[in-house]
Parts: C-alpha cells; structure tokens; sequence
C-alpha cells in the first residue's frame, strides 16, 4: 500500500493542511509506504520544514517536475497568466501516480488524473484547504473524490446539499492546519504601542476581491490615519503572476504594483506572500480583521474579534451562504466610509458580533481535545482500509470554547 500527498501549486499556503495528516500517519504505526510529492523547490523546502524529521527517516520525498520538452515551452508561454506547471506536471508523471494506491490532495485539479488520464483506480481524498463559504468550494467536482475530509458540519452539510456528494464518503475531522497554528510561535514584531493593528487581507479572485476596486485607497486611508497599524497580507497568488485569471467565474485582471508612498508609510506592513502569510502569523496579531471572500476569516475567528467587509462590486449577499462570513461584521461599499466602519466593528463587536461569530465558527470547526491531523489520519487509514494501531479514537471531549 503506498500513500502519496501531492503539494502543487505556487505557493506553500496548501501544505498546512494536509502535511500534518502525512505525518500522524507515518507515527500511527500504519503498514503503508507514505510519499510526499512536490512539484517546486519553494514547496519542498516548507514540507521539510515543517516535516518534524519525518521526511526522509519516515516519509519519503518526491520532487516532481516538467519531463516533456513540449510542457516546459508551454510553461514557458502561458505561466504569466495561467498556472500552467500545475496542470502540466500530470501528465508528465503518470509513472508516480499509477504507483500509488491513494492520493491525497487539498485542491481539485487532482481530479484530472481520473477525467482526462484514466487512472480510475486511484482514490483521491480531497482534504480542502480552508473552512469557507465561496460557492467553487461547493461545486460538482467535490463529488468527484473518492473522500472529501472537512473541518465542520457547515461544510459536510452544504458538500451534501449542494455539489451531491454521498454522505458515507465524507468524514469530519477538524482542522489539522490548528495542530501546527495553536504551536507556541512568534507573531509579527509590530511595535506595541497601543495603536490597533488592523489587517486588510483581500482576496485574489477578481470578481470577488475588494482591491481591484478600492484596494489602493484602503491603503491611502491608513497612510493618512496613523493612529492605526496595518498589515496588508493578501491573498498569496494575489501578486504572484502579472495578471490574475480566475476560472470559477471567467475573469482576468491586473494587480498592478505597490506604490512607494505605501511601502514607506511606517505604520503600513507590506507582505504580499512570505511564508508569514501562511502560518496565521497576522491572523493571531492583528485586532480587526478587513477583508472579502478569503477563508482567512475563519481562522482569525480563532480568536473572535472585530471585523469589517468590504463590498465594492455591491453584491447582494444579505441571504446569501456564499457570504455568510459576512455577518460576522458591518459591512461596507465605500472606502470614505472606513473610518465610520472600523468604529462599528469595534462598537458593535460586543453586544452584536461576538455571538455571531462564535457560532460562525463552531460550525465550521469541529475541535476536540484529541488533534485534528490524527482525527483525519484515521479517516484516511479506515478508507485505505490499513490497520493503524496507534491511531485508535481516545475519549474525547468538544474543545473547551475559544477565545
């Protein structure tokens, strides 16, 4: 029985969530070969370090690349719009895919190893990537998995409802990426001298994301108020190419570049996708959470505290499950009004917002005492259908509430 779990993307923001599961495995005693694949030196780097020693002694390392002359030169040709080493690096390794009894992934271009290269005994198990509420996270293609593991009923129900999925091949198993984020680590060294940190973490997704519209002039109002620190931590592909091409909704658009006046502003973090970025480093940090359509929110929730969203493209998002984040906050159309917005997302935090998101969160997490990667390690040993000895279920009881 060999194992694989497949990191492909551009950045390292996926490896969190489904690393810690590798690595549960590979101390649960399992009779089954565990491989870890990359697909870029900046992934292996971040899988080994967060791999605890495990990889190479328990879990060996693949490093997967371009074989084909014609897919390095069609990378070559489209990389600055589309992410063309992702969906290319398939087909040039089938040889490892074929080898492995079950692949696990947190993304959903996996499946064309099935659609289009017929590998139709390999089973996938998705382990998403994120607790949120954006319709793509819900569509058909989630049904096409062999297993879907997700952090809390809100995901199994609308998973069910929604895109189809069976719910015998679902398992709840909280939120594994918590199991390296609740680890005692440095936030970021901010100065402390009591002016509240805000962070603006805007999506990447045109169509959705509030920076296309009025990005720039969130950061010219905190130019302009330094009595507040900001941190502005978007989304990691938000930047990584020159144009951003979003398939969910055909769209593509231009991020543009940071201007000095921001950069030098000294109450102003810039981080448009270090490994900070990832690790909830500013989620942990900040008092007030700005943001759209990113997940992130969920994990700030962690910790409930004030928000406030920003609705440029006027959405009509009020009864919409696509936006129920939303109502963890006020939110707001105009960057005039972020200054009135802030101070209603601190004033209405209290005696409004907190239950929200309270409950906001707890259907989105299902946390026990007994850590989230070994949860989801036993979900995956019992589909492969391996004995793991030293993964059976402990007495556990619902995390105590957070916060």
């Amino acid at each position: 029985m060999r194992i694989g779990f497949l990191f492909n993307h551009d950045q390292v923001h996926q490896v969190a969530h489904s690393l810690p599961i590798a690595l549960a495995l590979a101390r649960g005693g399992i009779d089954a070969e565990i491989v870890v694949a990359t697909t870029n030196p900046r992934l292996s780097a971040e899988v080994i370090r967060l791999g605890q020693g495990l990889i190479g002694p328990s879990i060996r390392l693949a490093e997967l690349g371009l074989k084909r002359r014609a897919s390095r030169l069609a990378r070559q040709a489209l990389e600055a719009v589309l992410p063309a080493t992702k969906l290319l690096v398939y087909g040039d390794n089938l040889d490892f895919f074929r080898d492995l009894d079950v692949l696990v992934v947190a993304e959903k271009t996996s499946l064309i190893l099935k659609t289009r290269y017929g590998l139709k005994d390999l089973k996938i198990v998705h382990t998403r990537h994120g607790a949120g509420d954006r319709a793509i996270g819900f569509d058909a293609a989630s049904a096409r998995f062999d297993h879907v593991l997700v952090s809390g009923p809100k995901l199994r129900r609308r998973l069910v409802e929604e895109a189809g999925v069976d719910p015998a091949t679902i398992s709840v198993v909280g939120y594994p990426k918590f199991d390296l984020s609740l680890a005692p680590a440095n936030l970021h060294p901010l100065i402390d001298d009591g002016r509240p940190v805000v962070l603006y973490n805007p999506h990447v997704s045109p169509h959705l994301s509030s920076w296309y519209a009025m990005g720039r002039q969130v950061l010219d109002w905190f130019v302009e108020h330094d009595d507040h620190h900001l941190i502005f931590a978007p989304h990691v592909m938000l930047f990584e190419r020159p144009f951003v091409a979003t398939i969910d909704r055909l769209r593509i658009d231009r991020p543009g570049r940071i201007e000095e006046r921001y950069l030098r502003a000294p109450n102003i973090h810039i981080d448009l996708g270090s490994r900070a970025c990832t690790t909830m480093a500013y989620t942990n940090r900040a008092d007030v959470y700005v943001g759209d359509a990113s997940s992130q929110v969920y994990e700030f929730l962690l910790r409930p505290r004030p928000c406030l969203f920003l609705n440029p493209h006027r959405l009509s998002w009020e009864e919409d499950p696509n936006f129920l984040h939303w109502t963890a906050g006020p939110v707001i159309q105009n960057a005039a009004d972020l200054g009135v917005g802030l101070d209603l997302a601190r004033n209405d935090h209290g005696p409004r917002h907190r239950r929200i998101q309270q409950a906001l969160f707890d259907d989105s997490f299902d946390l026990t005492d007994e850590p989230s990667a070994i949860r989801a390690a036993r979900a995956v040993a019992a589909f492969a259908g391996i004995a793991a000895p030293l993964l059976k279920p402990a007495a556990v009881l619902p995390m105590a509430a957070h916060g």
